[in-house]
């Protein structure tokens, strides 16, 4: 294999050993990793979903996985672009602005989800107790987004209304960045703003439903709510899962090593997989960078519209 010769008795024993070794090699340039996320939820909420997951790597990697919580989505970009976080969770949008930017990462698995899909959608939400039945009702009324650089809560809204002939930052009165998706939704609970853009899966799997599941979504009285309290006003066209990515620039060997720790997990901790999406998801999935062009091709869209208005 190293030599390119065919190798027979003692001499393949010999270089089989060699190969072994050099499979370790990488251990010596990298007696840590970083697993940065972003902050899709408060941030102890995402450090008590992910530091499972940077235990479990640690122990198949034989290194220790540091878990690094992101303050917002452009810093786990800037990690892996810096070389200080060799795995990365993105947004379908935050990987597309990593690979726009420059950002040599590779996409190696994805979720799916108890539906059998590899992908989600962004909603935008209002109370259902509000007078907002449709999107057309929100003209002129406040939106709570998640991020720049969000899927769900900002890229995707933007294009899928754009798309309906409505520009999110003059059909809406105001459109605030609320900095997570939990965020997002307490305002629109507790009345700061009329609507919130959002991840959902499914009916019974989404941002919302986890909230709701930890008990931490309240109105503005400090009463408890359900799914019943809220309604779906807008559902965007179908959305890639967020990758978990690794940088090019890593041993084909560490990268191969991370990739089958991953899609082995729902066997090898079961429960630290259930835990990243509460039991919903039932395994990990290869992914490639070419499933993510439609999302790539919907930054740059938005980009271009941005730099028109500008």
């Amino acid at each position: 294999m190293f030599n390119r010769r065919t190798l027979i008795g003692a001499a393949f024993a010999s270089l089989a050993l060699a190969g072994a070794a050099h499979a370790e090699d990488w251990k010596a340039q990298y007696p840590e990793l970083t697993l940065a996320v972003i902050p899709a939820e408060n941030a102890s909420t995402t450090t008590d979903r992910y530091q499972p997951l940077a235990d479990y790597l640690g122990k198949q990697l034989g290194v220790p996985v540091k878990l690094a919580v992101a303050t917002d989505y452009a810093a786990v970009i800037e990690a892996q672009r810096a070389g200080n976080a060799q795995i990365a969770f993105y947004g379908p949008a935050s990987y597309a602005r990593a690979v726009l930017t420059g950002v040599a990462t590779e996409p190696v698995a994805v979720s799916r989800h108890s539906n059998g899909l590899t992908g989600y959608y962004s909603v935008i939400y209002t109370l259902a107790n509000s007078p907002y039945k449709s999107i057309d009702d929100l003209k002129g009324k406040k939106l709570a987004l998640v991020d720049p650089n969000s899927t769900s809560g900002n890229n995707a809204p933007r294009f899928f209304l754009h798309r309906d002939g409505k520009d999110v930052d003059t059909f809406f009165s105001q459109a605030i960045f609320a900095g997570s998706h939990d965020n997002a939704v307490l305002a629109l609970a507790q009345g700061t703003v009329d609507a919130a853009a959002n991840s959902w899966n499914s009916e019974d799997d989404s941002n919302l439903t986890r909230m709701i599941t930890k008990g931490v979504l309240k109105d503005a009285d400090g009463k408890p709510m359900t799914k019943d309290d809220f309604r779906i006003v807008f559902k965007s066209d179908f959305l890639p899962e967020g990758p978990y990515s690794v940088l090019a620039s890593l041993p084909a060997d560490l990268k191969k090593q991370i990739t089958e720790a991953f899609l082995t997990m729902p066997k090898n901790d079961p429960k630290a997989f259930a835990g990243l999406s509460d039991g919903k998801d039932i395994e990990f999935a290869p992914i490639s960078a070419k499933d993510y062009q439609p999302v790539v091709d919907m930054v740059k869209f938005n980009d271009a519209q941005r730099k028109k208005s500008s």
